[in-house]
């Protein structure tokens, strides 16, 4: 048991670090966050994240707060029990894949122009073959982006 509890903690460090970049957070948040993906449905309560992560009650409530204002996660109650829960929100896994399929297609929709420019530059501007521009590249690039597209669109549906 020891070994996983110093297993989780490990991946709560990296996942969090991941986290805080990709999500722009303040590192508490982000570890906060990592810990609660990491415990999963049966939820994390507040008293357990002061323990474990050893911030002081004000930091990790503020950091909760701020989690839920994001639509990061959310809570729920136990009949009986006063406490609160704390999962990840289901949403903001769709709302970051969402999120992903619109960088794509921004990057997809500027290699389209950007070829149609090289293809009318080789068309109307070189003489010389050697100095075409060559747009396998982006003819490579964009059918790539369009099978990962389609990859994640399916993970979403799930």
């Amino acid at each position: 048991m020891k070994e996983i509890c110093q297993e989780k903690m490990r991946l709560v460090e990296k996942l969090g670090v991941h986290l805080e970049n990709r999500e722009n957070l303040a590192p508490v948040a982000a570890r906060i966050l990592a810990y609660i993906i990491l415990t999963g449905k049966k939820g994390v309560t507040f008293e357990e994240m002061v323990t474990i992560l050893c911030a002081s009650k004000s930091t990790i409530s503020t950091h909760l707060n701020h989690l839920q204002d994001l639509n990061k996660i959310e809570y729920f109650t136990k009949t009986g029990d006063r406490k609160k829960y704390f999962v990840i929100n289901k949403d903001s896994v769709v709302q970051h894949i969402d999120n992903i399929i619109g960088e794509w297609q921004e990057v997809r929709e500027l290699h389209l122009e950007i070829k149609e420019y090289k293809k009318s530059i080789n068309e109307h501007k070189v003489e010389i073959k050697e100095e075409k521009f060559d747009l396998n590249f982006h003819n490579d690039y964009i059918k790539f982006i369009d099978g990962a597209t389609a990859s994640i669109e399916e993970l979403r549906k799930k």
